[in-house]
């Protein structure tokens, strides 16, 4: 099958070399990567065979809107194109009626396994038409991990929710980071614990908490025991605040992802101006001794 993919990036790059080591030909255009086979989105269109299939895999927001904008000019009746990008999932109902005053069909994919996925494949949590998501199963059996399609594929609903699928995804993977994170602190502040990176090494096979994040935790021990080369700096892409939104938005109670959103916000406080109202409420009332600052 014939694919057009617009971003070569981390994942978009190995996304490409999944897709045609499966077989399939890919045209990827990318203004920033030496891998594109084309100079423009309209050379892509141009090179692609219609009925086309166009997947966007470039930032959410702005990026990818413009990119949608552009192809509803370029592309033709009965084409299709695929957002599989991080896009919040109300982008979704805007850009299929843009297409489809075109004829241009669309679905919105939520694409997760990182960087490893192109040797392991990726976990999709498509929306759209059924029709649609037939066209391109042929694509999405290439990406999904081998096995049963179920165990990796999900035709998720409509328009939109794919990427409401996947932005619930990322909510839990924040509060599963910060479990392993917290846990990983515990032991190395405690003196009786001599080696930290066996215990979290010893978790990973046999036990209830064992994932293909604590592996990565594992990893990232093998090559820096202590975590020193790295700053305790925690930068979030939105799906975490999008998740406790809808939990708000829908009355439901979400204490483990909210704590751990709002742990990745404290990671960024050099200096935190409610810690300084606490400490000096507690030498108001209290008399407790406070840390000057210098």
């Amino acid at each position: 099958m014939q694919l057009g993919l617009i971003g070569l990036g981390r994942m978009g790059g190995n996304m490409a070399e999944r897709l045609r080591a499966a077989g399939h030909e890919v045209v990827g255009y990318d203004p920033h990567a030496e891998a594109s086979n084309v100079a423009s989105l309209a050379e892509l269109a141009a090179k692609l065979e219609a009925p086309r299939v166009v997947w966007v895999m470039v930032p959410a927001g702005g990026p990818t809107r413009d990119t949608v904008a552009e192809l509803a000019g370029l592309l033709s009746s009965g084409d299709l194109v695929i957002d599989g990008g991080n896009s919040k999932f109300t982008d979704d109902q805007h850009n299929a009626a843009l297409l489809a005053e075109h004829g241009i069909g669309y679905m919105d994919c939520g694409v997760s396994g990182g960087i490893w996925g192109r040797a392991n494949g990726y976990g999709l949590m498509v929306g759209g038409d059924a029709e649609h998501v037939e066209r391109a199963m042929p694509i999405f059996d290439a990406l999904r991990p081998e096995g049963p399609r179920e165990e990796g594929f999900a035709h998720a609903g409509p328009v939109g929710a794919g990427h409401y699928s996947k932005m619930v995804h990322n909510g839990i993977e924040y509060g599963l980071m910060q479990a392993y994170a917290e846990g990983y602190e515990l032991l190395h502040a405690a003196p009786l614990v001599e080696d930290v990176p066996a215990v979290v090494k010893a978790w990973s096979r046999g036990t209830v908490v064992r994932s293909w994040l604590l592996d990565l935790l594992v990893r990232a021990l093998d090559e820096d025991p202590e975590l020193a080369e790295l700053a305790g700096y925690v930068d979030d892409s939105g799906e975490g605040r999008w998740t406790v939104e809808e939990a708000i938005n829908n009355s439901v109670p979400m204490p483990v992802i909210s704590a751990a959103l709002f742990a990745r916000f404290s990671s960024r406080q050099d200096e935190s101006p409610a810690m300084k109202a606490v400490a000096a409420l507690r030498q108001q009332f209290g008399g407790h001794a406070v840390k000057r600052a210098t």
